[in-house]
């Protein structure tokens, strides 16, 4: 178990806890107070009046905010790594990664201050028009409620708090009940950084405070989760701009010409990262019927290599899954699969929160394991002989957000490219690639607008225009 909701004495406390506990260990290791709507409401009206003043900031100011924070994080690197590691199950590697990942967010939301310019515009572009000019220009749009999950807790956070900041904005954040751990210590850096009170505050709980945000005195709802919880919250934000990155189906198709070995690589890289728990992780392998027996050879024996255990030890290659409750419907989902008739290759074993690295071939499109997102390190692989009903299962599915294509086939990688009803097409990589400053969403169920700093610098800002 990750987390228990414990009430206290009225007299300890005035709000219940929610207790953390370390997945691999079970050993508790630190407790947040849960806020109600009071708490809430005081966040939302704090962040308020801190936007009032922040939104007439020079780029300049909040660019030194954020490069404060980073420096603060940088000064703190291992000890947050250790505090990701111990709350999510991920291993010190990947934890260590996504701080230094999470610094280079806050510092390139620094920089993107100097992108967010406008422009002058003609008025009189018909005849009869008057000879005007329009000034356009990107203001803070107020505040942004940002509600995060449990798998990136720091660098997920710092896509939406970094450039709310840099264009003008306040923050009230809500991290995942089961791993808050993180995003508490960086509302306390963001304090030692300078930052104005009420500019960044961190509020904790589950759903009924979700949609509390959700619900409440803000201009901006940023949110990363599953399509019925990001349907919930639009539900109860009313007219409020929403931006929600809903996680995704994500194929990784394979074609007779690609490079085999670096294929089966970022398959293996890309499934069974943070044990198969990331949004564009590769859910679907796709192996055409030429290529996928020796394929299959390759990724059982990198399988094979892959340490589980303790992610607190360096030398653990796949920590856990975020909790038991998870770990057991991976393993309903694996043996429904079976029972559909795919066959187990390798893998399928658990052992409490930790699922070995599975792999299982003809994987029935109408199984569980395929026919939604599947949080644990799971391959289900495919088969094809025709491009286009590889295009079509992908495309007609009710998830598009990102798709890697292995293939040096020009033509092929222009229809692909095309063709694909996805969000973003990696070539010659894994659909778990992303870069900081690229953008990066979904389409249909995986989401609504982009993040990526630039552009979400700009779905955080208002446009005005001013005619003289």
């Amino acid at each position: 178990m990750t987390i228990t909701l414990v009430k206290r004495p009225a007299a300890a406390t005035a709000s219940p806890q929610i207790e953390v506990f370390n997945p691999y260990s079970g050993a508790r290791i630190g407790q947040v107070a849960v806020a109600d709507e009071v708490a809430v409401a005081k966040a939302l009206q704090g962040a308020r009046r801190a936007w009032r003043e922040f939104r007439f900031s020079t780029p300049a100011e909040r660019k030194a905010l954020l490069y404060r924070l980073a420096v603060l994080l940088a000064d703190e690197a291992d000890d947050m790594a250790k505090i990701i590691c111990a709350e999510v199950g991920k291993t010190i590697a990947e934890a260590r990664n996504e701080v230094r990942r999470a610094q280079n967010t806050l510092r390139l939301s620094g920089d993107a201050v100097t992108v967010l310019h406008g422009e002058v515009l003609p008025t009189a572009i018909v005849p009869g028009a008057p000879s005007k000019f329009a000034s356009i220009t990107y203001e803070a749009a107020g505040v942004v409620g940002a509600i995060t999950p449990f798998n990136y807790p720091l660098n997920l956070l710092c896509h939406k708090l970094g450039p709310a900041i840099a264009a003008g904005n306040a923050v009230v954040a809500k991290p995942s009940p089961k791993a808050p751990l993180a995003a508490a210590r960086l509302a306390e850096l963001a304090a030692k950084a300078g930052f104005p009170a009420g500019l960044f505050t961190v509020v904790h709980g589950g759903a009924e405070v979700a949609a509390t945000i959700a619900g409440g005195d803000i201009d901006i709802l940023s949110f990363t989760g599953g399509p019925a919880a990001g349907l919930a919250l639009k539900n109860a934000s009313g007219l409020v701009r929403c931006l929600m990155e809903l996680g995704g189906n994500d194929p990784l198709i394979v074609m007779p010409d690609a490079d085999l070995d670096r294929a089966a690589d970022v398959a293996i890289g890309h499934r069974f990262e943070i044990a198969g728990q990331s949004c564009a992780a590769v859910k679907r392998l796709f192996l055409h019927d030429s290529i996928r027996e020796t394929m299959l050879e390759r990724i059982v024996a990198r399988i094979e290599a892959v340490r589980t255990g303790d992610p607190a030890d360096a030398d653990t290659v796949m920590g856990t899954v975020i909790d038991e409750q998870a770990a057991m419907e991976v393993e309903r989902r694996v043996r429904q699969a079976v029972t559909d008739g795919a066959e187990l290759l390798a893998g399928g074993v658990r052992k409490g929160t930790l699922f070995a690295p599975t792999l299982l071939d003809a994987v029935s499109e109408g199984t569980d394991l395929v026919r939604s997102e599947t949080f644990g390190p799971v391959l289900a692989v495919r088969r094809f002989s025709d491009v286009g009903s590889v295009i079509a299962e992908v495309s007609d599915g009710i998830y598009g957000l990102q798709a890697g294509v292995f293939t040096n086939d020009h033509a092929l990688v222009k229809r692909f490219s095309r063709e694909l009803r996805v969000g973003g097409v990696m070539i010659n990589e894994g659909p778990d690639f992303r870069a900081e400053n690229v953008p990066f969403g979904g389409i249909k169920s995986s989401g609504l607008g982009r993040e990526g700093i630039h552009m979400t610098l700009r779905e955080m800002s208002e446009t005005k225009v001013v005619i003289d």
